[in-house]
């Protein structure tokens, strides 16, 4: 099963020609989820031939323009099309308003269902037949959340020699098994599937975290994540600027990496002060605490495999 995330918008505050507000689709086989929606999430959503109809649900983490501006057209884009399926939208409070407020005052014709949920981290989001996405809380200038899509531990694998050995002919026998049933062979002897399987293997983990002051619980949230986006807005010299502001610098998002032992990160939501090359600066610090780091650009796509 693929698990990619495509980085939309890789800014923070404003749009710059070159770098889009923040914005994650992350895509696991069939289902779409997007982590906010800042100014020019349509635009990379195009360029990138990315099916923007079959997003099944939105994930804010809070309601500053930045990550939210990109919302209204989405919602009407999906209107241009035969949409039957319920887009859910989840965020802390006010996007419900946000929402409602921006239909109503642009007169949108919306032709499908469009469910808002309001949450109050840490909580259980949305969950699948094998995955959940949660929410926990961060700390920014008003409400913020940031969000882990974690899969359930896989059945180990199926060994058919040793089916064999145990007398389960080749054939619909092994399929069942592999489903977790236990079999009676024409002997009397009765197989349970873990006779024949290995070990549990574990899934993946993708986490989102932005816009906050840094906090030592977020390494608690995001351990162990096959990949973690992380906000590292400034350089060490606006470190002070980074704490009023309520942001981290790319060295504390560094910090969190290392201790949440993740095995990337990728750097999003930049300040605009900083050109693409002055990004480097930032990459360096981070670097120096966590060197699995990864400046995100706009467009830019990660493959999430399975560790076995």
């Amino acid at each position: 099963m693929n698990l990619e995330a495509f980085v939309l918008g890789c800014g923070g505050m404003m749009p710059l020609p070159y770098r889009h507000l923040t914005s994650v689709l992350l895509r696991r086989d069939g289902d779409l989820f997007l982590f906010d929606c800042g100014e020019g999430t349509q635009v990379s959503l195009k360029r990138l031939n990315l099916k923007w109809k079959k997003i099944d649900a939105i994930f804010i983490s809070h309601t500053h323009a930045d990550h939210v501006t990109g919302l209204p057209g989405i919602l009407m884009l999906n209107s241009q099309v035969d949409r039957s399926e319920p887009l859910y939208i989840y965020g802390p409070p006010k996007i419900a308003e946000y929402i409602d407020s921006s239909r109503k005052v642009l007169d949108m014709y919306i032709n499908y269902p469009i469910i808002v949920k309001e949450i109050t981290a840490p909580c259980l989001v949305h969950e699948g037949k094998d995955f959940y996405i949660r929410a926990f809380p961060l700390s920014h200038t008003k409400t913020c959340v940031g969000y882990t899509l974690e899969e359930l531990d896989r059945p180990g694998e199926f060994n058919p020699q040793k089916a064999l050995e145990l007398g389960i002919p080749a054939g619909p026998l092994f399929g069942r098994l592999q489903r977790g049933e236990e079999i009676v062979t024409d002997s009397g002897n009765v197989i349970k599937p873990s006779d024949v399987m290995g070990e549990k293997r574990s899934g993946r983990k993708f986490s989102f975290v932005t816009d906050t002051q840094y906090l030592t619980s977020i390494a608690k949230e995001v351990k162990g994540s096959d990949l973690l986006i992380c906000e590292g807005m400034f350089d060490d010299s606006c470190a002070n600027q980074a704490k009023e502001k309520k942001h981290m610098t790319s060295r504390q998002a560094a910090t969190i990496a290392k201790d949440a032992n993740v095995k990337k990160m990728g750097l999003i939501h930049y300040s605009p002060r900083y050109t693409d090359k002055e990004l480097e600066l930032l990459l360096q610090q981070a670097k120096e605490v966590y060197p699995s780091t990864i400046l995100t650009k706009d467009r830019m796509i990660f493959d999430i495999p399975y560790e076995d």
